[in-house]
């Protein structure tokens, strides 16, 4: 499926947001690769195992992505809005 030298880091059955992912983590300097089933992308499947896109790093980048990840997940990425009074949404 994927080198062994690369280890998931998200797993969505979502094309845009895998794609999505790959350049957020590339933003950080980690180069990502996308993993989907050809068959469930040919007939653009997006649910189940066939629909699943897999976002791949190095090994050597694993634990960084997951930090970034974790950040994202937590809000920690969003942008302020520095028109609100607290400087959010």
């Amino acid at each position: 499926m994927f080198s062994d030298d690369y280890k998931p880091v998200y797993l969505t059955t979502s094309p845009l947001e895998a794609e999505s992912i790959r350049i957020l983590l590339e933003s950080f300097g980690i180069k990502a690769e996308l993993s989907q089933e050809s068959a469930g992308a040919a007939i653009g499947l997006t649910v189940g195992p066939l629909g699943e896109t897999l976002v791949l790093v190095k090994d050597t980048d694993e634990e960084a992505a997951k930090e970034i990840l974790k950040s994202m997940d937590d809000g920690m990425l969003e942008a302020k809005d520095p028109k609100s009074p607290e400087g959010r949404d």
